[in-house]
C-alpha cells in the first residue's frame, strides 16, 4: 500500500474479527457487528474510521495524561530509536534509563530511590510482591510471604498480580492461583456496613480491619499490603481522612510493607505525581505505569525504599528477577519527555485547580433517579448507578447486564463519549479525561451523561 492510499477500514474490521483477540472482550458480540476502529487522537478527542469524533473521557485507559497527538513525544521516541533502539539493563545501563530513574527518585516521597523498570502495571505489582518475599528472606524472616489487598481491587492480570486482585469473577477461570493472598474491606463509604459512621470513623474501621487480618494470619507470615490511593474497580473509592496514616502505623507495628499501587493514580491523575503526596503518606514501594509515558510507549516501574535495597547491595545477594523490555530506551526517552510536558504545563496544578469544577458538573447528575453517588478525586471520578436512590438498592446481575452492556456502553459511545460502564462491583460509570481537559470538556461530559442516563432511567 502506497502512502497515498487510505487504509481499507472495512477489510481491517473483518481482519480484526478474524485475527485480533481483543482484551477483556466478549468476542461473540462482534460476530455480526462492526468493531469500532479508532484511528486518530488529538488533545482530549479521538476519531473513528468513519470520521466521527468522541471525547476521550477515560484517557484511553487511565493512560493518556498529557493528551493525544503530542508530536514532542513521538519525536522523542523516533530520536531515541535512531540512537539506541534497544539494550537490556541486565548488568548494563543506558543513559535514558539512568536519567529516568534519577528523575523519578527526585519526584518520589521519602527515600524511595530505587527504580526497577517493567513494561506495565501487572509486572510492577508482580515485581513488588517478589521483592517483598525476597527482602524478608534476606533479613531473617522467611515466613513473611502473604499479601493483603482490598475487596474488589484490581492489581493486574499476571498470575501473582491476579492473585492479589480482589475481583472473584476475573480469577475463577485461572484458579488455583498463587496462594497466600487475603482480602480486607475497601473504602467505599457509600456502601459502608454501619450507616451511623462518620467518614473519619469509617476510615478508622476500614484500616483496623488490616490490623485484624494481620493478627489473624500471624504477623510473622504477612509480607505486604497492596493499596491504591483511590481504588479503581468498584468505582473510584477515595480514602477517608486519616486512613492511610493509620495504615502506615499498622504496617510499621507489624513490620509489613506498604505498597502503594499508583498505576492509575500516579502522574497527575490526583493532582500530584504520586498518591502518597496527595494524601500524606510514604509507602515502602510504589508501583507505576500508564501515565508515566502517557501511553505513547509501554513502560512501568516498581520504586522501592533504600531499606529494601540494602540486603541486595552486599556480597552475592541479588534480586533474581528481570524483564526483557524493562527500562526500554525508547520508553525511557518518552517518559522523560512526558515529564517535561507535565512540568512545563504544570498539569498537576491544573488538575488541583479544576478538580472541584469537574466534580461540580458531575454532581449535577445527582438529580437523576439512577445516580446514587458521585465520588472520586482529581481527574478520576465514578458515578454509582442504583435502582432505588432512597434505599441504595442496586441492580441484580440480569438488570446490570441489560443496563450496562445492553444499553449504556454503546449509547454513551454513540452520543460521543468514550468512558467506562463497569460492573466489577456495583454498576458505575467512570470518568478520567486527559489532564489537559477543562470546563468545555466537563460541560460535554455532563450533557452527554445526562441525556443517556435519563434515557436509561426511563428504560428501567
Amino acid at each position: 500500500m502506497s502512502d497515498l492510499q487510505s487504509p481499507d477500514y472495512e477489510k481491517l474490521s473483518g481482519d480484526a474479527r478474524d485475527h485480533l483477540w481483543m482484551h477483556f472482550t466478549r468476542l461473540s458480540s462482534y460476530k455480526k457487528a462492526d468493531i469500532p476502529m479508532i484511528v486518530r487522537g488529538d488533545g482530549c478527542y479521538i476519531w473513528d474510521s468513519t470520521g466521527r469524533r468522541y471525547l476521550d473521557g477515560l484517557s484511553a485507559l487511565f493512560v493518556v495524561q498529557t493528551g493525544h497527538g503530542r508530536q514532542e513525544l513521538a519525536e522523542a521516541a523516533a530520536k531515541q530509536a535512531g540512537e539506541l533502539a534497544y539494550f537490556p539493563i541486565w548488568s548494563y545501563a543506558h543513559p535514558k534509563a539512568v536519567e529516568l530513574a534519577d528523575r523519578l527518585a527526585d519526584l518520589t516521597p521519602g527515600d524511595l530511590n530505587r527504580v526497577f523498570f517493567t513494561t506495565g502495571g501487572s509486572e510492577a505489582v508482580e515485581s513488588a510482591w517478589k521483592l517483598a518475599r525476597s527482602y524478608f528472606k534476606r533479613t531473617g524472616k522467611p515466613t513473611k510471604t502473604k499479601v493483603l489487598s482490598r475487596s474488589i481491587a484490581y492489581h493486574g492480570t499476571s498470575m501473582g498480580a491476579l492473585s492479589i486482585t480482589g475481583i472473584p469473577a476475573l480469577k475463577q477461570d485461572f484458579e488455583p492461583l498463587v496462594p497466600s493472598t487475603f482480602r480486607v474491606p475497601n473504602t467505599n463509604y457509600y456502601r459502608r456496613p454501619d450507616e451511623s459512621q462518620s467518614l473519619e470513623e469509617f476510615g478508622v474501621w476500614a484500616a483496623d480491619r488490616i490490623a485484624e487480618a494481620i493478627e489473624f494470619e500471624g504477623p510473622d507470615t504477612v509480607a505486604a499490603v497492596f493499596l491504591e490511593p483511590v481504588q479503581n474497580a468498584g468505582g473510584c473509592f477515595p480514602p477517608p481522612p486519616g486512613y492511610f496514616q493509620r495504615v502506615r502505623e499498622i504496617c510499621d507495628r507489624y513490620d509489613v510493607l506498604m505498597v502503594s499501587d499508583d498505576v492509575i493514580s500516579g502522574f497527575g491523575r490526583l493532582g500530584e505525581y504520586f498518591g502518597g503526596q496527595r494524601y500524606g503518606y510514604t509507602p515502602d514501594i510504589i508501583t507505576v505505569a500508564k501515565g508515566l509515558t502517557s501511553g505513547y510507549v509501554p513502560l512501568g516501574a516498581m520504586i522501592a525504599s533504600e531499606r529494601l535495597a540494602e540486603p541486595f547491595l552486599e556480597g552475592t545477594n541479588w534480586f533474581a528477577h528481570g524483564i526483557t523490555y524493562g527500562g526500554h530506551p525508547v520508553g525511557s526517552a518518552v517518559a522523560l519527555a512526558n515529564l517535561d510536558i507535565m512540568e512545563r504545563e504544570d498539569l498537576n496544578k491544573h488538575v488541583r485547580d479544576n478538580s472541584d469544577l469537574f466534580r461540580s458538573y458531575l454532581s449535577r447528575l445527582e438529580d437523576l433517579p439512577i445516580v446514587g453517588d458521585v465520588r472520586g478525586d482529581g481527574y478520576f471520578f465514578g458515578l454509582e448507578l442504583v435502582k432505588d436512590k432512597a434505599t441504595k438498592e442496586t441492580f441484580n446481575e440480569e438488570e446490570s447486564e441489560r443496563l450496562l452492556r445492553g444499553f449504556l456502553s454503546s449509547a454513551l459511545f454513540e452520543a460521543g463519549l468514550y468512558c467506562r460502564a463497569d460492573d466489577r462491583g456495583d454498576p458505575v460509570i467512570q470518568l478520567a479525561p486527559p489532564l489537559i481537559a477543562g470546563e468545555q470538556q466537563f460541560i460535554e461530559i455532563e450533557q452527554i451523561l445526562r441525556s443517556v442516563l435519563t434515557e436509561a432511567s426511563n428504560r428501567l
